[in-house]
């Protein structure tokens, strides 16, 4: 908890006055009631009820059974007598499988002639591939990463013109995988669960052999062919496209599929640690195929473009003291599968604290800062809904959004807890997980466990694209954080795919769904709480700092071979420095003054809301780069690929591109220095020595 934000036992005090919270009866709030009344009308007992109604069947954007369960939504929406409940409608262009050309997989010989056909589970598909047909040897690529096909290529794997196999996992997503793929000289992509990532014993909780999982491969989020633009109803759209979609094609293939391919491959060894557990096969990368022949494969996608309109669903309760500064709740609701996980988990935590505060309104609860709570459409395509709204309108969400908090894949276990999040709002964390009860450990609470494994610091990982909170933070510069509960020993199998039901997940949890629901609900309630309730906003302005010394600590180690290129790190560490005592200036300032006058508060408000939007590159293309953010976003532009390019001065020197660097180190440090004047408020505060 930032030391100068409001202690946790300041009373509120009862008056008339915009921003005081009225108890039934008279008296003073305090900040444990709010919580014991959170506690209080919360129910868990609603939640698997509202799972099964959403996830009874696949519904993915557009269909019927979709705008079913969007008309459910609204109107129980409606019946909470919020102060406000709308919709927000988008067309957008999704890409689903051709109703009269199924996507193929061929063994085909050195003249193209057709072998064997390889049958393909016909529900499985990559959204957002490039469309055709493609030929080429195989070479298993391990999970996709970067450093995989860094290690094929030490290994003088031939990998221009194959067809990739790729492992689901590894820490990247299939867009990244495909990406890389494409990079490296692909032709197309081809992604199976391997036995020793997803369980796939059908009698102990885990996927068939000849089951897929399905992911877009579109390397972003939003609608691809409206880039950074927002697909409003009637928009001119420009004849341009994301930078991040593929140009192979890409299919989910299973298991079975898999190990038919893998196990006739011929060529080098695999290395170490790239061995799965296919039954049969021996780990060789290809290109090439054992046997007579040169033989080959020839893969066929044929998905088709279709535009969709897409529906958000807003509810809202406004604030007493800063109406126009929201806190967001969202969830996705769509999804290809039943998506018991994929969206009706996050749907039934979502219902439940829309309802909940609701009734604490009712009860005497004033938020000085609104409410927002929201059900995204289009998902399961990379966020579209979500990016869509984000888009329509950026140029003012940095002066009215505080935070984001995502419900997306809420429940994948009830053993451990993960907390995606900016560092803006990792210390929230701590102060919640400190009052909520372990949902597999009875009369024990979160933090005591997470303290066995380390602290609190350890469970707090950074935001990844695929996350319903990236886009907020690395797109949007709005504070976002995405929660997660997972197994110890194992993984939930069915994400993705048309087995993610319900029944599955109770299996799974032994039957408490509900109480990790409701632990989930906790924890985004009181920070929800903390943050529509405090006179300062909690969220921590030094944090970015700490990040840019450890590119300075990085700088300092290379010092020498910089100034033999003429380059020097000290517009860097200007730069940081100036931020840090923009940060400690603020902070100070706030300590020092009287923040219960409303007037006051909003100012330090206001500046300390716009930190993330401070730190979003403006000397980047949001239609060609949209993840522009310095720190959590993808491009040149960022300290991720400085620090990469800088560790080339040691690794591979011949690779270290002086032009190329010299332009990144001026991209990071205008966008430093511009947060740190930023931060510091008027211009006659800024010192900016010549």
């Amino acid at each position: 908890m930032c030391r100068f934000c409001q202690e946790e036992s300041e009373p509120i005090p009862l008056s008339d006055a915009a921003g005081s919270e009225h108890v039934p009866g008279g008296g003073v709030m305090y900040m444990s009631e709010l919580r014991q009344m959170l506690k209080k009308y919360l129910k868990e007992d609603r939640m698997e009820s509202t799972v099964r109604r959403v996830s009874r069947t696949s519904h993915p954007p557009g269909s019927s059974e979709g705008n079913a369960v969007a008309s459910e939504i609204l109107h129980n929406l409606q019946n909470l007598r919020m102060d406000h409940t709308w919709t927000d409608s988008h067309y957008a262009t999704l890409q689903f499988p051709s109703r009269s050309q199924r996507n193929t997989l061929w063994l085909v010989d050195s003249e193209g002639v057709e072998l064997e056909e390889i049958p393909l589970d016909g529900d499985g598909y990559c959204a957002y591939s490039a469309t055709g047909t493609t030929t080429g040897g195989v070479v298993y690529v391990n999970y996709g990463r970067r450093e995989d096909f860094d290690e094929l290529r030490s290994l003088a794997v031939s990998l221009n013109g194959s067809i990739a196999i790729a492992r689901v996992g590894g820490g990247v997503s299939f867009a990244e995988k495909v990406w890389h793929a494409q990079e490296a000289g692909h032709v197309g992509v081809l992604i199976y669960p391997d036995p020793a990532d997803v369980p796939q014993d059908p009698r102990r909780l885990g996927l068939h052999s000849n089951a897929v999982i399905s992911e877009h491969v579109h390397l972003g989020s939003g609608d691809p062919y409206t880039p950074g633009f927002p697909s409003f109803n009637h928009t001119q759209f420009p004849s341009t496209q994301s930078s991040g979609l593929p140009i192979i094609p890409a299919q989910p293939i299973s298991a079975n599929v898999a190990s038919k391919l893998l196990s006739q491959l011929s060529g080098v060894g695999c290395p170490r640690g790239w061995q799965g557990r296919l039954p049969y096969v021996q780990c060789v990368l290809g290109p090439g195929f054992t046997g007579p022949g040169e033989r080959r494969v020839k893969m066929g996608v044929f998905n088709k473009m279709k535009p969709v309109l897409l529906n958000n669903i807003f509810t809202s309760i406004e604030g007493k003291v800063e109406p126009d500064h929201y806190i967001i709740v969202g969830a996705q609701r769509d999804s290809w599968g039943p998506g018991a996980v994929k969206s009706g988990v996050g749907t039934a935590i979502l219902m439940e604290l829309a309802r909940t505060f609701s009734t604490m309104v009712e009860n005497g609860f004033s938020p000085k800062r609104s409410l927002l709570f929201v059900s995204w459409d289009g998902g399961d395509f990379g966020n579209v809904g979500a990016t869509e709204w984000l888009e329509g309108y950026l140029t003012m969400l940095h002066l009215k959004a505080v935070a984001y908090f995502s419900l997306d894949q809420a429940i994948l276990g009830d053993d451990n807890l993960s907390v995606y999040s900016s560092p803006l709002l990792a210390d929230l964390i701590e102060g919640a997980i400190k009052h909520v009860e372990h949902p597999k450990h009875s009369g024990q609470s979160i933090l005591s466990l997470v303290q066995r494994q380390g602290g609190w610091k350890n469970i707090v990982k950074p935001l990844y694209l695929n996350s319903g909170a990236y886009s907020f933070t690395a797109f949007g510069g709005v504070p976002a954080m995405q929660l997660r509960f997972n197994e110890d020993t194992r993984v939930y199998p069915f994400v993705n795919t048309q087995l993610d039901s319900v029944g599955r997940l109770q299996e799974l949890l032994q039957g408490r769904l509900c109480a990790v629901g409701r632990a989930v609900a906790e924890l985004i309630g009181l920070m929800v709480l903390k943050l529509s309730h405090d006179h300062i906003l909690p969220l921590d302005v030094t944090c970015y700092s700490s990040a840019a010394q450890q590119l300075s600590s990085k700088l300092s180690l290379h010092i020498t071979e910089l100034q033999v290129r003429g380059l020097s790190p000290q517009w860097i560490f200007s730069a940081r420095g100036d931020y840090s005592r923009a940060a400690r200036s603020l902070l100070e300032a706030i300590k020092n003054s009287d923040v219960q006058d409303e007037r006051l508060a909003r100012l330090y408000n206001t500046r300390i809301m716009r930190v993330e939007y401070y730190f979003l590159s403006q000397y980047m293309s949001v239609v060609e780069t949209p993840f522009r953010h310095v720190f959590h976003g993808r491009g040149d532009h960022t300290l991720n690929a400085l620090a990469e390019h800088l560790s080339l001065l040691r690794s591979d020197p011949h690779l270290f591109d002086e032009v190329r660097f010299r332009r990144q180190l001026a991209l990071f440090t205008w966008t430093m220095q511009g947060a740190a004047n930023a931060l510091s408020g008027d211009v006659w505060n800024v010192d900016n020595p010549l």
